[in-house]
């Protein structure tokens, strides 16, 4: 028998060694992968139709299952390295070192993360409102984990980071059903204070998309540079108020040129004075 015949042999006998101590830890580990990701799913799906069954907020509800079905999908990986052999205690602590590398390395995508979790967790807004958010005004699209996506009035598509929105005033404008229309009205000094008024809320008693309560004010507010300013402020509701706001504007123009109330504009008077020269008057300056 030659070398190369007993090398042979002596790996067919480690080989057949090696399959007859780990086969069954390797068919083990592979149940136990399959059967574990199987529950993890399947609890996942009995969460989620728990969370549904309560009517919790979608957005809240999609972070969740995720959150839930990775956690569980790791618990069962766990699992599996522990009947290999492979010692977990070590595994943990490479996996701890890895994310905290990880952590330090996408610590702005983390930031951003975390205010996800925070906007969908207190949820400020919603899908749907219209909001100013990270300095940018527009209808909400979608929340996700890292970034809210709004649509502006001119129907640009503008993606905000959430640290960005966390760390900035939130304006939700359709939080509330009805809002407070505010205009400021100037007329002349000349002009007929009472009149003024009378000829307002008749403009606004016209105007059927008002609300009666709270009742509309106008009150004189200024006694400015070249005007007397009045504020008009009736309240309607939120969807209404772009339109009625520029109903208003426009009828107050127009109602005020038929009434011969007058809406100063700014203007500056300048007077000129010729300096005579005393000392020498045949001079021809």
């Amino acid at each position: 028998m030659d070398l190369s015949t007993l090398n042979v042999e002596k790996l067919v006998e480690t080989l057949t060694l090696w399959a007859t101590t780990y086969s069954m830890k390797i068919i083990a580990a592979v149940l136990i992968f399959v059967i574990g990701k199987w529950l993890a799913k399947k609890v996942t799906n009995l969460f989620i139709k728990l969370l549904e069954k309560n009517k919790v907020d979608i957005t809240l509800t999609r972070f969740l299952e995720s959150i839930v079905y990775y956690t569980l999908v790791v618990v069962v990986l766990i699992a599996v390295a522990g009947q290999l052999g492979i010692n977990t205690t070590s595994f943990l602590t490479i996996v701890g070192a890895a994310g905290l590398a990880i952590g330090l390395a996408l610590k702005d995508s983390l930031s951003n993360f975390s205010s996800g979790v925070m906007l969908i967790l207190f949820r400020p807004y919603r899908v749907g409102d219209f909001a100013t958010v990270g300095g940018v005004t527009g209808n909400v699209m979608s929340i996700d984990i890292f970034n809210t996506t709004l649509n502006t009035p001119d129907n640009q598509r503008v993606i905000v980071p959430n640290a960005n929105i966390t760390n900035n005033v939130i304006t939700n404008v359709t939080a509330n059903d009805t809002r407070r229309v505010d205009l400021t009205i100037g007329i002349g000094y000349g002009d007929d204070v009472l009149k003024t008024k009378q000829v307002l809320a008749e403009i606004l008693k016209t105007e059927k998309r008002i609300l009666e309560s709270p009742s509309p004010k106008i009150a004189v507010s200024e006694l400015a540079d070249s005007s007397v300013n009045f504020v008009v402020r009736p309240w309607v509701k939120t969807s209404d108020y772009w339109d009625v706001y520029f109903d208003l504007t426009e009828k107050i123009k127009l109602t005020f040129d038929k009434e011969g109330i007058s809406i100063p504009f700014p203007q500056q008077d300048v007077h000129l004075f010729q300096e005579k020269n005393d000392t020498n008057p045949d001079s021809p300056e």
